[in-house]
């Protein structure tokens, strides 16, 4: 420990800025718990950014006098990285490096805390086998999505996911293991704690075949106010971003009145071709698409908007064009929040009945998965 006692009231305030956390760039451990034992104490150290003495680590014969005692000049630390930037890597440790870990910790804390209480939201996760890949859901990657605009409302995440599942998207049963199992957990697990703990918000996280996210969608329509998130490829995140708008469109190619089907040409193009071979040449196919299909293409909240308002437009057209009896045949090639949205947008009491196909090059193209029924 250093020569120089820092007032109680100043290392109050530094714990307060600091969040009780270490404020080494990245690391974020809580400091008044051993991580091991969960035992709860004080584990941190108070570290000076410019020694308290000339000849200490980055001290400095002008500056340590005048700056050790210095709220400014001091940073709350784990064991770890007190020792790291004091006595292992001092050189690679300057003031400038550590006045910047400081100052961006203590802003990202202060964001955080600052939320008002009604920001809380409940994180959802699901995730299904999605051909050989067996989707990654986790609370830390979902909590870093969405603050500042919410906060977490527990430690504790809602999990839906078939855990360990074993089943494929071609083996015969998995539709209807995967659908029984999808609304079981939503009725169990997600309305009874929205029933229990008086949850007002939702955040949802999923990754799994289309046809359960737009099953997935439809069960969550008439629930709380809900966030759908979408995993971004570049960059690497969950996280919604700001800037780039792209308007959706819808293109008819008009023929049977009977049969029609909504082509989603959004991550991919699905050509007309691939459609008839399934519902045959004799059909109407109104195709939502956009100047640029791609599998990144949903960057923005704004995207998901306009991707919702196309939709309901679209059904309360084809709907007045063909009948509420006809059957919508859904050909999705979309990302996961647009295929939840979809499903949301869809309204059980009023919209025209679904079967919905999902692709598997191992059955050859386009197979039936799930049958979508309005109720009355």
């Amino acid at each position: 420990m250093g020569k120089v006692t820092i007032p109680s009231k100043t290392s109050t305030r530094l714990w307060g800025k600091a969040g009780g956390r270490c404020e080494f760039d990245g690391c974020n451990q809580a400091l008044w718990k051993d991580e091991v034992t969960k035992f709860e104490f004080n584990t941190s150290y108070i570290a000076h950014i410019v020694a308290e003495e000339p000849n200490g680590p980055r001290g400095n014969e002008l500056l340590s006098p005048l700056l050790a005692k210095d709220i400014n000049n001091l940073m709350l630390l784990c064991d770890t990285h007190h020792r790291l930037i004091d006595k292992v890597d001092v050189e690679g440790h300057p003031v400038e490096g550590l006045q910047d870990m400081k100052r961006r910790h203590e802003e990202r804390i202060e964001i955080l805390t600052g939320i008002s209480a009604d920001k809380s939201s409940q994180i959802v996760l699901y995730g299904a086998n999605v051909g050989e890949h067996s989707p990654v859901l986790n609370y830390r990657m979902a909590s870093n999505a969405f603050y500042p605009e919410f906060y977490p409302a527990s430690t504790t995440p809602i999990q839906l996911s078939l855990v360990n599942s074993l089943g494929k998207d071609n083996s015969p049963d998995y539709w209807e293991l995967q659908e029984k199992h999808l609304s079981d957990q939503v009725e169990v697990r997600l309305r009874s704690a929205i029933r229990l703990a008086h949850i007002s918000h939702l955040s949802i996280f999923a990754l799994a075949p289309q046809p359960l996210l737009i099953k997935f969608g439809i069960l969550l329509n008439d629930l709380h106010s809900t966030v759908v998130y979408q995993k971004h490829r570049e960059p690497d995140t969950w996280r919604w971003q700001e800037r780039e708008n792209i308007e959706h469109f819808v293109q008819e190619t008009t023929r049977s009145r009977q049969i029609v089907a909504v082509n989603f040409s959004l991550s991919a193009t699905v050509t007309n071709d691939r459609i008839e071979d399934v519902l045959g040449s004799d059909c109407s196919i109104y195709t939502l698409s956009h100047s640029r299909p791609n599998n990144d293409y949903l960057k923005t909240k704004q995207i998901l908007s306009d991707f919702r308002v196309q939709v309901r437009r679209m059904l309360d057209h084809i709907k007045a064009a063909h009948g509420h009896n006809t059957v919508l045949h859904v050909f999705p090639a979309m990302p996961n929040s647009a295929a939840i949205e979809f499903g949301r947008v869809w309204m059980p009491k009023a919209d025209m009945r679904m079967v919905i196909y999902d692709e598997n090059q191992m059955l050859g193209g386009f197979v039936k998965a799930l049958e979508i029924n309005p109720t009355t």
